[in-house]
């Protein structure tokens, strides 16, 4: 049976700073995808894709996303993916975007990285055209992989960073501490770009000081293991540095067993500056307004919380103040409807 729909949800303006753009690759385009490019699939149909999105952790989640990462080979296979995503954006009164990427799942695959920045910039230039979604591009290194391939990456990056704004990391969190690629931000930082990085997933709360300390993060994404250590939890209230919480994708992934037990609400109560985002939505059971739906449905989650909610996910862009400004406006409208 499927969840409620809520129209004031659904009408809510929204932005998303933690959203994988390989993680929205739907079973029914991974089969379109394979089929054009004459790629074998372990699964032999769309059912049978969504029957194993079934995940005890992070990494039986990774395994089947780099799998169905194999069907994007070419300029036209990364904008598609990336314009059903905008299009999902426009349905959900989605209005700015910062979504990553991962190079290194494609240049393994000796996609050259000029093949998938040119398809997802030529998408996100056509959906701020159409759609009137902004945009920010994060470029994520795969933790799980050597620090020397994370900086060979940024080196493949540099002629196109006039698309990228920022530099992330993801990939299967314990064992692989922020602290391992403290070089690569750096130079990063260096050349211009924003810094994120995802900890406190299923890594511990000092995975959190590692990315604040070592790689002088501007957001952590998820960052929900901050209370599990009351030091932290104050300096993140005093520096205010957002923390892109994915309810879905913690209930999926079994950091919590159920939405009940989410801490997102306790969190924005205290002060955190924590937002709403869907993280790799088609593997995870829904976009970002599916994420709302699923606080109201489980942690009853009040308008006045959800527009409070919005307004972290605004101050915490990486967009300019004029756009920042817009973005309360709409929000505002809302507000007064």
């Amino acid at each position: 049976m499927s969840k409620p729909s809520y129209d004031w949800l659904n009408k809510l303006p929204k932005i998303e700073l933690h959203l994988h753009l390989e993680g929205t690759l739907e079973p029914e385009l991974m089969f379109e995808l394979a089929q054009r490019n004459g790629i074998s699939l372990s699964y032999k149909s769309v059912e049978e894709v969504k029957a194993a999105y079934q995940f005890n952790n992070l990494q039986d989640f990774l395994d089947i996303y780099y799998q169905g990462a194999q069907v994007l080979k070419f300029e036209e296979d990364f904008y598609d993916l990336t314009w059903a995503y905008l299009n999902k954006c426009h349905e959900q009164n989605v209005i700015h975007i910062e979504p990553f990427f991962d190079p290194q799942t494609h240049t393994s695959r000796g996609i050259p990285f000029a093949t998938m920045i040119s398809g997802i910039s030529r998408a996100f230039d056509d959906g701020e055209k159409e759609f009137g979604i902004s945009y920010r591009l994060v470029m994520c290194f795969l933790r799980h992989l050597s620090e020397d391939e994370a900086i060979e990456t940024l080196e493949l990056a540099k002629p196109f960073l006039a698309n990228i704004d920022g530099v992330g990391l993801d990939s299967s969190e314990l064992n692989n501490p922020p602290e391992k690629f403290t070089e690569v931000f750096s130079q990063a930082q260096k050349m211009g770009l924003k810094l994120v990085a995802h900890a406190g997933e299923e890594g511990p709360a000092g995975y959190i000081w590692s990315a604040l300390d070592n790689l002088n993060v501007q957001r952590i994404d998820h960052g929900i293991r901050a209370l599990d250590d009351p030091e932290l939890v104050v300096r993140l209230i005093e520096t205010k540095i957002p923390l892109t919480v994915c309810p879905l994708s913690n209930v999926k992934l079994r950091v919590f067993d159920n939405m009940s037990q989410h801490t997102i609400l306790m969190m924005l109560d205290l002060g955190l500056c924590v937002c709403v985002n869907s993280d790799d939505p088609s593997y995870f059971g829904g976009y970002i307004t599916e994420n709302f739906n699923a606080l109201v449905d489980s942690l009853s989650l009040s308008k006045e919380q959800a527009i409070r909610l919005v307004e972290n996910s605004i101050s915490s862009s990486f967009v300019s103040e004029d756009r920042k400004f817009t973005m309360l406006k709409l929000l505002n409208d809302y507000k007064d409807s």
